[in-house]
């Protein structure tokens, strides 16, 4: 299989999960802003010129990571990273891997176009502060259903892979995790895993 890549971006959420399951793949990495990857070569990978891109070995493609991660532990990952639907983590499971996407990166994404994507004369300080105050109350229903709790769902899942890496970034963004000791735990507890570690060098 592979996967189109660039460094941080969520890109690395893929790779991350491919490292916990032991899986086999080939990189194509980008850096963002490659010209490349607005060429029709790409946009016929990715009509909007982004990763990450999952390339099946059958030719199948999936573009959006929560996609991605839902497709390769059904197809591949014999069980793991994924509660049955018989299993009670099960709907919690669900939720958190689409809590990334739902609510947290919309505010992420506004932040990194404010502070990083647009040139200083085109940026607009009061969606900044907007969005990084929002971020902060979704991030509360992070820290407080962690109390108690070492992962989202039970044993480490694929929500842990698509929810803790949107943590992580909303962190990194300065989004205000002091007064949120679980999530602070979690991130740790994240950052320490090998396999995220080696996604980030990817």
């Amino acid at each position: 299989m592979k996967i189109y890549y660039a460094p941080n971006t969520r890109a690395v959420r893929i790779v991350w999960l491919f490292k916990e399951l032991g899986l086999p793949y080939e990189l194509e990495t980008f850096q963002l802003g490659d010209k490349k990857m607005r060429a029709p070569e790409y946009l016929a990978v990715h009509p909007l010129g982004r990763v990450p891109v999952l390339e099946d070995d059958d030719g199948t493609r999936v573009l959006e990571s929560g996609a991605i991660v839902q497709y390769v532990l059904a197809k591949y990952a014999a069980g793991r990273l994924a509660p049955a639907v018989t299993n009670g983590n099960f709907a919690p499971y669900l939720q958190w891997l689409h809590y990334a996407e739902g609510m947290l990166m919309p505010p992420v994404n506004i932040i990194v176009v404010e502070t990083i994507l647009l040139p200083a004369e085109r940026r607009n300080q009061v969606n900044v502060d907007r969005a990084v105050k929002l971020l902060g109350r979704l991030l509360e229903a992070v820290d407080g259903h962690l109390e108690g709790r070492e992962f989202l769902a039970g044993d480490f899942s694929g929500a842990d892979i698509m929810t803790g890496h949107a943590s992580i970034v909303a962190a990194r963004l300065g989004a205000d995790i002091a007064d949120k000791p679980n999530l602070r735990a979690y991130i740790e507890r994240l950052q320490a895993r090998p396999a995220l570690q080696a996604a980030w060098n990817a």
